[in-house]
């Protein structure tokens, strides 16, 4: 298991299929019933006339990106979809969301109560995407780490929080 992933606090750059077994192995080996909760950033979002405006959609990049996402987690067993407000947010999980039947929630970007509850109540998995700069405090409220920074550069992360007693952290990354 070593091999193929690596905890919070070496992140490992790997590559998609390894990440699939590994994120299974990690959340079964945790608990058999504990929650997962899977959080990324959203994709890559697309520039108009060289400039970003606050709530685009997201790039021909980003878009693949999306894909690949819901090709890693299809099989997550994933209950409920948690999204921002932003387009890129709601395009990140489109694809995933489409392939599982499931309506993702749009929580504003600034009510962690909300999420935060949400996330606290679940009974099963649950993908959370967001942005680099709330996703450390989504992280941070769930009581699995202080310490995650997520640069505007980084749109690989794929972090796990096993909601054992401590919740745990698994940071991953997926291309």
């Amino acid at each position: 298991m070593k091999a193929c992933c690596q905890d919070h606090s070496l992140g490992q750059k790997i590559k998609l299929w390894p990440l699939l077994i590994c994120a299974f192995a990690l959340a079964n080996a945790a608990s058999a019933k504990a929650p997962v909760i899977f959080l990324v950033r959203h994709a890559e979002r697309a520039a108009i006339s060289g400039h970003v405006p606050s709530d685009t959609g997201l790039s021909r990049q980003g878009k693949a990106r999306a894909q690949d996402l819901a090709q890693a987690l299809k099989d997550a067993q994933i209950t409920a979809i948690y999204t921002s407000e932003y387009k890129r947010t709601k395009e990140t999980a489109e694809p995933l969301a489409l392939s599982l039947g499931i309506r993702p929630e749009v929580v504003q970007s600034d009510d962690f109560r909300t999420l935060i509850a949400k996330l606290k109540a679940l009974r099963g998995n649950a993908l959370v995407v967001g942005h680099s700069n709330t996703l450390p405090q989504i992280i941070n409220a769930l009581r699995a780490s202080s310490r995650v920074t997520v640069a505007e550069t980084e749109y690989d992360n794929l972090f796990m929080v096993v909601m054992d007693r401590p919740p745990r952290l698994i940071r991953l990354h997926y291309r």
